[in-house]
């Protein structure tokens, strides 16, 4: 059984709406953001380098950089290592981007465990029923059902072909 990713990255930008994104995490997890409540929260000076992000053509040239989300137009003046100051990029850590977001329900993800929960149920078996079936314990079958663990191909195939009596197809769309 593999390791849960504990740092938060950010991969990849699904969509922009308004102050809202849906970014795609390492964990395999799409999430929205609602950066007007973000904004709302805090008091924004004109000065600052997020206040042009409160115009939503200026907002929606976020992109990804450094596994974060990046604004090359909102500039920020930071310490330099060797003395003086560099203009970087306005960004926001992934931690604080996780932590502020919300599991982003638009955004049709591969959910293995919640297969496998409903093909189990359809076939009347319980988990350990599943387990036993599938030479793994009641535990994995748990914890994949509720997407708290990383599955290996051929321990699917084994759960869905030999436990549940399915045929296990792989598409890329």
């Amino acid at each position: 059984m593999r390791k849960k990713t504990i740092l938060p990255r950010v991969l990849k930008i699904n969509w922009i709406k308004g102050f809202s994104i849906s970014v795609s995490f390492n964990n395999g997890e799409a999430r929205v953001i609602d950066f007007q409540k973000f904004f709302d929260q805090k008091e924004v000076a004109e000065e600052s380098p997020e206040y042009i992000l409160r115009n939503p053509k200026e907002f929606a040239k976020a992109e990804v950089a450094g596994n974060t989300l990046s604004w090359k137009n909102a500039k920020q003046i930071v310490p330099g290592v060797h003395g003086g100051f560099l203009e970087v990029p306005y960004e926001i850590c992934p931690d604080t981007i996780y932590a502020i977001s919300k599991p982003d329900e638009s955004v049709k993800q591969q959910q293995i465990g919640r297969l496998v929960k409903e093909n189990r149920v359809k076939s009347g078996l319980t988990q350990q029923e599943l387990a036993n079936r599938s030479g793994t314990t009641r535990n994995y079958i748990s914890r994949i059902e509720n997407n708290h663990s990383d599955i290996e191909l051929g321990t699917l195939r084994k759960i869905i072909e030999i436990g549940l009596g399915k045929k296990m197809e792989i598409q890329i769309l």
